[in-house]
Order: structure tokens, then sequence, then C-alpha cells
């Protein structure tokens, strides 16, 4: 009876504190201009992991932020700003070092505006009535919209031509479907063979708005989940940054770092 009683105490109590430092799924919060590249990724680290499930959800950073403060079951957070990540460091959320993991850039892009009269000055003409970029007051690539604008005196004439999506990638549908002549949007989400068929874009320049250094942790409900780590590892690898390169992202230690 009490081997019995013993056994059955080890699966009820001890047996999840187990499971739970060799868990076979993680979440991850991660920013909405990493879709494209991050389900690649996943895909890739499933090849090697069979077994294990990783389920990520996209959105906002600032948005994500504010969850992951108010408990929400996250594993692990890749964020499009590093000052979130950060934050919650020093608040006590995470079981890891803020690592950054790229940084980001931004693009004028459009369904209807050839590159050659793409441009920021451009903006102004009347013909163009709406420009869609992401909410500035939660989402990393609206605020370096913002940032774009406010520096070359845009802001206040072209605030009324303004459409905001949640997240970067809901502010893209805005040009593909006509509502919006001209996105101010990631160079990874037009990275994507899709949008690539369906627009074209410039670069706008680094030097006109604050880096987009994006990092991420392990947090504090994931310190014992090894696939966590796994996975913290697999964005190392050759093939994750060969991925992230695809999608113009600029990774560490490459030259073309800002």
């Amino acid at each position: 009876m009490k081997k019995a009683f013993s056994l059955l105490w080890l699966l009820l109590v001890a047996a999840p504190g187990i499971f739970a430092k060799n868990s076979t799924k993680i979440t991850i919060a991660a920013a909405a201009d990493l879709k494209y590249a991050m389900d690649e990724i996943v895909t890739e680290f499933r090849k090697v992991n069979s077994e294990s499930a990783v389920e990520v959800v996209y959105g906002s950073s600032g948005r994500a932020n504010t969850q992951i403060l108010q408990g929400a079951p996250y594993d692990m957070f890749f964020c499009a700003d590093i000052k979130y990540p950060l934050e919650l460091y020093k608040k006590g959320f995470a079981a890891s070092d803020v690592k950054t993991y790229a940084w980001g850039r931004i693009v004028l892009w459009s369904s209807t505006i050839e590159t050659s009269k793409l441009t920021i000055s451009n903006l102004s003409d009347p013909s163009i009535s709406h420009i869609a970029i992401a909410n500035p007051a939660h989402a990393p690539y609206g605020e370096r919209a913002y940032e774009v604008l406010k520096s070359l005196g845009l802001w206040e004439k072209l605030e009324k031509k303004l459409v905001y999506g949640e997240n970067i990638a809901q502010a893209a549908p805005f040009v593909v479907s006509g509502n919006a002549e001209v996105g101010i949007i990631a160079l990874s989400i037009v990275q994507n063979p899709e949008m690539q068929k369906k627009g074209y874009y410039v670069l706008i320049p680094d030097t006109l708005h604050t880096p987009l250094e994006q990092g991420y942790i392990i947090l504090k409900r994931a310190a014992d989940n090894k696939l966590a780590k796994s996975f913290a590892d697999f964005m190392e690898s050759n093939l994750s940054r060969t991925i992230m390169k695809k999608y113009g992202f600029i990774l560490p230690g490459e030259k073309e770092k800002f």
C-alpha cells in the first residue's frame, strides 16, 4: 500500500515538475515583422525536434510586453524593440539575459507607384490620399515611421492621411487592398515572395530614425524549459541566420550593422 501511495504521489506531485523541465512545448510572443522569417525558422526547428510543439503568437511588441507584465503564459519574447525585453529583465520577468537577434529596416511600399516615383517627398502629393503605418503608440515600426516623418517636418502635413494597423503586418494589407496608396512598413514583410509580386519598395535611410535593434529573452516561466533554450540556440545557427538575412534583417556580427 505504501509503495502504491508513493508511486501515486510521484505521478501527481513530483512528475509535473519533472515534465516542466523537459517540456515538449513552448509558446513564443513574437513581433509581427518576424512573421515570415519566424515561420520558416520554426518549420526547420521542428525537423530536428519532431516531438516538440512551438506555438508563435504574432503582434505588436508593445501589446505583447503589456500582456507579459499582466501574466500572459509566454515562454519566450522576440521583440522588435529591445527596450521592451530590457524593461522586463529589469522587472524580474526574465530567465535569461536580453540578447540582440537583429536590426530591422523600414521601407516605403506601394502596389501602384513604381520605385522611381516612390519617395518620401512625394507623400504630400494630392494623388496620395492614404498612407498606412503601424500604430506608433505600441508598434516599434509605427514609432519609427513617426520619427521619420517628424524629422523631415512632414508629420503634421501628413497626419490626416495616415491609416493605422494594429501592428506592422496589419498595415501592409491596407496597401494591398487599395485602401492606402503607400505604406511605411517593415522590409521583412515586403521581402516575402508573395508580397514581392504585389508592389514596389524603397529603403528609408536609417539615419532618419532610431535604430530598430531587436532582442529576445527567455521568460521566467520557462526557466527550466530545455526546449526554450534549444530554440534560442537554433536562432543562432547558420540556417536561421540565412533565413533572417533573406528577409532583410541585419544580424549581429554582420558588416552592414549600424
